[in-house]
């Protein structure tokens, strides 16, 4: 059978055929110069041959094979029942073109009842399953994607597995498991992919801290609102107790009711004082030059109410034109 294992690598390849577990051994017997007895061990199965003919199989234990002369009527092969585990790695290349090494682990093992095929039929049996992965994985990947391996890696080892269940029974082993264990694509596409990442992950950090500041913003803002206007309720009430105190103190014991022009008057006569305390009181302030007489405040109150009055009377002009 000739083999062609094409550019996959299999775990041991290099070495002799009889390095593999797989791989058929020439056995002797237990005494020496003859092949008369053999001890057979439990995890093998032993061919017996007859002048290099295929005779029979030998069960576990101590067999007599016949009688034999130096080795050269009797001769014996081997091969394990163990389940066998081969490693195979396929380099191919994806359907964007990334190139990517598939590993492939393969148990199998020798059926009982076709052991003579398993023996002789095959020279190499991991070549042989490495040609069969090869061409399965070869044939599957390049019509997926990266991420599509990835996420797809059950249905090429069904793949793989069904292959080398068909075409292996032909050649006396069974296959238990075939499992796509990796798929690594080339170190410069998984920079490459972890840059990407990187940097999708910075961005999402940057957005999550733009919105912590305007969140930290917004509700400053507010608050500075909320102060200010729990300060303007504050200084309004403020006002307005000033103003019923001297309206009180003012009307008191007569029977007198205060205008509202009165009103405004007190309280501008009230900010004035507040101003020239708040002047007094601060430090750092310049020299300011007002009417320090109180009865500038009322000039001061005619000339609010004689513009807000002008305004007033000009609105329905400006209305009319």
């Amino acid at each position: 059978v000739v083999v062609a294992s094409g550019k996959s690598h299999v775990q041991g390849a290099g070495r002799p055929p009889q390095a593999h577990a797989m791989a058929q051994r020439q056995e002797s017997g237990c005494l020496p110069c003859t092949n008369c007895f053999v001890t057979v061990p439990q995890d093998k199965y032993y061919a017996v041959e007859n002048f290099g003919k295929y005779s029979h199989m030998l069960k576990p234990g101590l067999s007599f094979a016949g009688f034999d002369c130096c080795g050269c009527c009797i001769q014996y092969r081997s091969i394990t029942s163990r389940v066998d585990q081969l490693m195979v790695e396929v380099h191919t290349k994806t359907k964007d073109n990334v190139f990517v090494t598939a590993k492939v682990a393969v148990q199998q093992s020798v059926m009982p009842e076709n052991t003579v095929d398993a023996i002789y039929k095959l020279s190499d049996v991991h070549a042989q399953i490495d040609s069969y992965v090869s061409d399965v994985v070869r044939s599957a990947v390049p019509h997926m994607s990266l991420d599509e391996t990835f996420e797809k890696k059950d249905d090429i080892s069904i793949q793989v597995q069904q292959k080398l269940t068909v075409e292996m029974s032909n050649y006396g082993f069974q296959i238990h498991k075939a499992l796509v264990t990796e798929m690594v694509p080339n170190h410069e596409v998984v920079a490459s992919m972890n840059e990407i990442n990187k940097q999708k992950r910075l961005r999402d950090a940057a957005i999550m801290a733009a919105e912590a500041d305007k969140i930290r913003t917004v509700k400053a803002a507010e608050a500075m609102a909320d102060a200010a206007q729990l300060q303007g309720e504050g200084i309004a009430r403020q006002r307005r107790a000033i103003i019923d105190g001297l309206r009180d103190s003012i009307t008191h014991g007569t029977q007198e009711v205060l205008s509202s022009d009165k009103i405004s008057e007190l309280l501008l006569i009230t900010q004035y004082f507040e101003t020239l305390r708040d002047i007094a009181a601060n430090s750092k302030a310049s020299v300011v030059f007002l009417p320090h007489s109180a009865g500038a405040v009322s000039d001061v109150a005619s000339q609010i109410r004689n513009g807000i009055m002008q305004a007033g009377a000009g609105a329905p002009g400006q209305q009319r034109m």
